[in-house]
């Protein structure tokens, strides 16, 4: 075991406090600049204590930004986004590390692999693709020449009756981001770590791949489960692009676009305070989830690089 030496973790705290001053700072700033008027705002030099309004100003970003709907569709999106790829990289990684089929692997690096193709990249066929979601079932009912039948039997097309259209919807919103080649990625590499001989017991005692999963699997990962929740929650909750360019819908935004909506342009009344104090409002909640979870987080990235 290494020998501490004072000056060491002297120098360490140090260098730990200094960090965190760095990262706090322009928290602190925010929070200053939440609690003033917009004169006092303005004023130079720029107040290094907080005011009296912080309350106020918190009060006035929240009916000016109409958070109440906003984050309630933030929420459903994020849980929605968090729960889908829990579960589709779950099942994935069952899949490809304890059942032997064709192209096994082959499918796993297609998987990953995409991991070079995030939102940003695909945006538009992604756009495409949900915004007409049954233009694949039309294009093979006209191949295989489903259209003229069912045309003249019902005497309906499948062109003019299958139009499934998910913009401003929560559909539109969740399922193009729910597939996570990282989290497959990283369930795999914990699924190799679990001994050979739990998989042999589960198979004596008659157990299927069904149970094995449950009450086995599941178990063991509940911590790589808590530590990656926190980061889908904050990826799902930091989304911008995407809900910008599929809501036309204001009632179907998000927070991130209802505090985009408030921080001032060059023709607006510069409200920095209010824009602060929505700032730290949307940031609540990631931050509400990081100190509640902050030891299965922990814990979870001990847990994986074991």
């Amino acid at each position: 075991m290494p020998e501490r030496h004072l000056g060491l973790s002297i120098f360490c705290h140090a260098i730990l406090l200094i960090g965190a001053v760095f990262v706090c700072l322009p928290l602190y700033f925010a929070f200053v600049a939440g609690s003033l008027t917009l004169q006092e705002v303005q004023q130079a030099p720029f107040p290094l204590l907080p005011g009296s309004h912080f309350f106020e100003n918190l009060a006035a970003a929240w009916q000016q930004g109409e958070f109440s709907q906003l984050f309630l569709n933030s929420i459903i999106v994020t849980a929605g986004i968090v729960v889908g790829k829990l579960a589709i990289s779950l099942i994935a990684a069952f899949g490809v590390t304890y059942f032997r089929f064709p192209f096994r692997m082959t499918a796993f690096w297609l998987i990953f692999v995409s991991l070079m193709l995030p939102v940003e990249v695909r945006i538009i066929p992604t756009y495409e693709a949900v915004a007409d979601a049954s233009g694949p079932v039309r294009w093979l009912a006209g191949i295989i020449g489903l259209s003229g039948v069912v045309e003249g039997l019902t005497g309906y097309s499948i062109e003019a009756s299958l139009k499934w259209n998910m913009v401003n919807s929560y559909a539109g919103l969740i399922l193009p981001l729910i597939a996570s080649a990282s989290a497959t990625f990283l369930f795999r590499q914990f699924f190799l770590t679990v001994p050979d001989e739990l998989c042999e017991a589960a198979k004596l005692d008659g157990a299927g791949p069904l149970k094995f999963f449950k009450d086995i699997l599941l178990p063991l990962s509940s911590a790589n489960i808590a530590a990656l929740s926190i980061i889908l929650f904050l990826y799902g909750w930091n989304q911008y692009l995407w809900p910008l360019l599929f809501t036309t819908d204001k009632e179907m935004g998000t927070a991130v676009l209802g505090l985009k909506q408030l921080v001032p342009v060059s023709d607006s009344a510069p409200a920095w305070n209010i824009a602060m104090s929505a700032a730290l409002l949307v940031m609540l909640p990631p931050a509400a989830v990081i100190l509640f979870m902050q030891r299965w987080f922990t814990k979870g990235l001990v847990d994986s690089g074991k």
